[in-house]
Order: C-alpha cells, then sequence, then structure tokens
C-alpha cells in the first residue's frame, strides 16, 4: 500500500495560497477574526435560545440547529486553516484529512437541508397561522432536524467514502487550503467516472432539490404576504423571511459557485477565494443577519445582557 498510495502514511501538502506568500499574513487576520466571530455569534444565539424561554418556538429550534452547524462546521476547518496560513509548513497528516472531509461534508449537506427545512417553517408560520402551532409540533419539529442531519451523514459517508478509496499513486500536493472532494479527485491516477457522476447525483439532491423547494415555498409565501391588508403584518412577515432568504442565497451561491466551476487555472484560483468566503465568511453572518434583522432575538439578547429576563413578566403582573 506504500508504493501505490505513500500519501496515507505522509499524509498531504495543502498548497492554498503559496502563491501569493504576501497575502497569507492578511488572510490569516482575515480568518481570525471570522473565525472569533463564528463563535461569538452562534454561541451567543444558542444561548439565547435555550434561555429565554420566548424563543422556544420551532423558527428558533431551527436556527439554533444552524448555529450549531456553523460552529462545527467553522472548528473542522478554521484552526487547520489558520496553521497553515501562518507558516511554511503547509501539510495535514492523512487521518487529519479524513476527519475533515468527512465532517465537512456531512455539515454541508446537513445545512442545505436545513435551510429548506427552514423554508418549509416559515412557509407554514405565514400560510397557515392558525394550525402552525398543531403542524409543526415539537415531535415533527424533532423529526426534520434529525432527517436533515441523519441525510448529510448519509451522504458524507458514501460520498467520503468513495473518494478516499482512489489511489493516489503517491501524490501528496493537494491544490487547495483544505481536505476537498474535487481536490482529491484530481490527484487520482485512476478513471474517475464513477465518483464524477456520484458528485454529480450529490449535487444535484443537495444543491438543486432544496433550494428549488425554497424557490416555491418564498412564492408561496409572497402571494400569502401580498394578500394581507395591514401593512405592520406584512413588513414583520417580509422581514423575518427575508433573513432566511439572504442566508440561503449567501449560501447556495457560493457552494454552487465552489462546485461547479470549470478546471482552468485561473477560475481555480478563484474557486480558492470563494471556498474561503464560504468556510470562513458565510457562518459568521448568519447569527449577525439573523439578530440584526430580528427584534425577538435583539430583546431577548438585551434582556440577558442587562440581567432583567424577568422583565416583562413584572409589567404584565401589574
Amino acid at each position: 500500500m506504500s508504493g501505490a498510495n505513500a500519501s496515507f502514511l505522509t499524509g498531504f501538502v495543502l498548497l492554498g495560497f503559496s502563491d501569493h506568500p504576501r497575502l497569507e499574513a492578511a488572510l490569516f487576520v482575515f480568518v481570525l477574526f471570522f473565525y472569533l466571530l463564528t463563535l461569538l455569534g452562534n454561541l451567543a444565539i444558542l444561548a439565547v435560545s435555550h434561555l429565554d424561554p420566548r424563543l422556544h418556538t420551532p423558527m428558533y429550534f431551527f436556527l439554533g440547529n444552524l448555529s450549531l452547524l456553523d460552529l462545527c462546521f467553522a472548528s473542522s476547518l478554521a484552526p487547520q486553516t489558520l496553521v497553515n496560513l501562518r507558516g511554511p509548513a503547509k501539510t495535514i497528516s492523512y487521518g487529519g484529512c479524513v476527519v475533515q472531509l468527512y465532517v465537512s461534508l456531512a455539515l454541508g449537506s446537513t445545512e442545505c437541508v436545513l435551510l429548506a427545512v427552514m423554508a418549509l417553517d416559515r412557509y407554514v408560520a405565514v400560510c397557515r397561522p392558525l394550525r402552525y402551532v398543531v403542524i409543526m409540533s415539537p415531535r415533527l419539529c424533532q423529526r426534520l432536524a434529525s432527517a436533515s442531519w441523519l441525510s448529510g451523514l448519509a451522504n458524507s459517508l458514501v460520498h467520503a467514502t468513495l473518494t478516499l478509496r482512489l489511489p493516489l499513486c503517491g501524490q501528496r500536493r493537494l491544490d487547495h487550503f483544505i481536505c476537498e472532494v474535487p481536490a482529491l479527485l484530481k490527484l487520482a491516477c485512476v478513471d474517475t467516472t464513477v465518483n464524477e457522476v456520484v458528485l454529480f447525483v450529490v449535487s444535484v439532491l443537495f444543491l438543486v432539490i432544496p433550494p428549488a423547494l425554497i424557490l416555491i415555498s418564498y412564492g408561496l409565501i409572497t402571494r400569502a404576504v401580498l394578500r394581507v391588508r395591514s401593512a405592520e403584518a406584512r413588513h414583520k412577515a417580509f422581514s423575518t423571511c427575508s433573513s432566511h432568504l439572504t442566508v440561503v442565497v449567501i449560501f447556495y451561491g457560493t457552494v454552487i459557485y465552489m462546485y461547479l466551476q470549470p478546471s482552468d487555472s485561473s477560475a481555480q484560483d478563484q474557486g480558492k477565494f470563494v471556498s474561503l468566503f464560504y468556510t470562513t465568511v458565510t457562518p459568521a453572518l448568519n447569527p449577525l443577519i439573523y439578530t440584526l434583522r430580528n427584534k425577538d432575538v435583539k430583546g431577548a439578547l438585551r434582556r440577558r445582557l442587562s440581567g432583567s429576563p424577568c422583565v416583562l413578566r413584572t409589567r404584565r403582573a401589574r
């Protein structure tokens, strides 16, 4: 096995941004800043969603799942990226690459499905408001969240396993800053047609069907909101849904570009920067988008920071 696949013993060299050595110091600060922002923002959402009873609703249940996803996803990639950007040693062990590939694939696929589930939740909230509590019961929410996580895990087990079984014939130089399927396929010294077909099928399942369902949901939501006579109710519905739609556009836009880019070198360099945005910036933007445009989350944060979670109850008692 050592003769056919020496990378198993020696690991990989992540070329990353080595073609731009002057840029690496700035990228290190960039990645560190957004990673810390990801930790702070998503931990804050998880904390207030758990501690504030007013946020114990299906919407914030799914938002908590999204925050947990972003935390784990960023933590699976950012530390290794920071290590490689800081010094000349740009290597990752074979075991580290395997773990990174399985985890990042599972979490990324899970988010694709979870965003579609969140669109379903918004559709029921806007279009079936009187039956919202009955339809989106705690049991259904747990099942939908579990289905999202399990689908991501299943995709990772199948896709990553097929990729890692390819013989690399001693090739170790990975033209990326993370262990990613398209970059690993380029190292294979055998025909990768089967893997490419699997990649195409997975792209359809996770990058075409969920966005299509989301667009259908928001088309129905827009039609329902336009029928509402109250301007305040329309503004509230659009404000809540626009936050989710912003996350969807950013997430799917970067992922689709990353996996459907052409193979020429200039596009590949652009793809690295898009991947950096997707893996570093997107997990930090999600909590900002939801908190800046969501009065409930901002109110819960203010109550927790001021140490007065029971102010509203006191006023009601009076």
